[in-house]
């Protein structure tokens, strides 16, 4: 009996204990779940979202900058491109348009020396205009109608056209001599002040002593070159007529009577008033005005030279009249270069 009532005995106080134990964990497990669950809840969504947020910044910054970086790579190619394009603008410019304008300055510098030298001869020609004379008449005396002209009885030689200048064969060609040697710089003016080549020598002898001072010799293929060769006959005729001759330059355009001037003028020690109207060298661009100019030095017993450019095709007929004239011819090259054909 009395194990019977301890068995009942334990099995109370195990129920009881089992009791116990069941309510003790029915009234944690509310608090422990609800106390887990808001803190998983604030652990989970806050840092997730700051993650997520910060992920896609980051995926944006890193695109604006590979785009900002496409951008300034692709304007860096365009300032190269635009850098190489203006310096190739820059070489064409000075390339082309210094040339033209050094060509265009130095025809205007000549169109200007020669208006001014032309404006300079046309004042003095006007200062010196002498008025119309009326002519006298003079009646023969009866005296001199009695008087016969007895024919002569010797011939008249006339001399060869190439023995003009044989008298003064001598003179010319220790002229020619000097010519070949060392430059005078400082020679008296209308001296030639610089030296002539031995082709130069050849056309001088031709023209004095082959043709007679009448006639056409080949161009030197520029003006300077044949204005040097001018220049020595200028200086030639000087030691031979002094002052009783006048040089006259036919040349159809501004350009070429300034470079003439300038040529003349350096080469034999020149000033601006030697060229004019009553000085030793004329410059014309038509040859009516020289056909004109040269008549009345002959009325005056004065000896006219007359020069003309290379670039003169034709030469009028009574150019060929006066005793002493030299025409350059020039090549075909030549001439379409000065016309500007070539």
């Amino acid at each position: 009996m009395e194990f019977e009532e301890n068995l009942s005995k334990e099995k109370q106080n195990s129920e009881q204990n089992i009791s116990v134990t069941n309510s003790s964990s029915l009234k944690n497990t509310p608090k422990e779940t609800l106390e887990r669950q808001p803190k998983s809840q604030s652990v989970i969504n806050p840092e997730n979202n700051q993650k997520i947020s910060n992920s896609q910044i980051k995926s944006f910054i890193d695109l604006a900058l590979k785009d900002l970086h496409l951008s300034r790579d692709q304007l860096e190619k365009e300032l190269e491109e635009l850098s190489k394009k203006k310096a190739q603008i820059d070489t064409e410019l000075k390339s082309s348009f210094t040339g033209q304008s050094d060509a265009i300055a130095r025809k205007v510098k000549g169109f200007q020396e020669y208006l001014t030298g032309a404006l300079q001869d046309l004042a003095q020609s006007a200062e010196q205009l002498e008025l119309v004379v009326p002519p006298v008449i003079v009646k023969p005396s009866p005296l001199d109608e009695n008087k016969k002209l007895e024919p002569s009885k010797e011939p008249e030689v006339i001399p060869a056209v190439s023995d003009t200048f044989k008298p003064d064969e001598n003179l010319i060609r220790r002229c020619f001599s000097q010519f070949l040697e060392q430059p005078d710089f400082y020679a008296e003016p209308w001296k030639l002040r610089r030296s002539l080549e031995s082709i130069d020598i050849e056309i001088l002898e031709d023209w004095f002593f082959g043709m007679g001072g009448r006639g056409a010799q080949p161009s030197r293929g520029s003006r300077s070159k044949n204005a040097l060769v001018a220049a020595g006959i200028i200086a030639i005729l000087g030691e031979l007529y002094g002052e009783q001759f006048q040089t006259l330059v036919l040349a159809s355009q501004p350009e070429r009577l300034g470079e003439w001037r300038r040529c003349l003028q350096d080469s034999l020690g020149l000033n601006r008033e030697d060229f004019g109207p009553n000085s030793g060298i004329v410059l014309f661009e038509r040859s009516d005005g020289l056909i004109e100019r040269a008549d009345r030095l002959e009325e005056r017993g004065e000896l006219p030279l007359i020069i003309i450019d290379a670039a003169e095709i034709n030469v009028e007929i009574p150019i060929l009249q006066f005793p002493i004239w030299l025409a350059f011819a020039g090549s075909p090259n030549e001439i379409y270069e000065e016309d500007g054909l070539i």
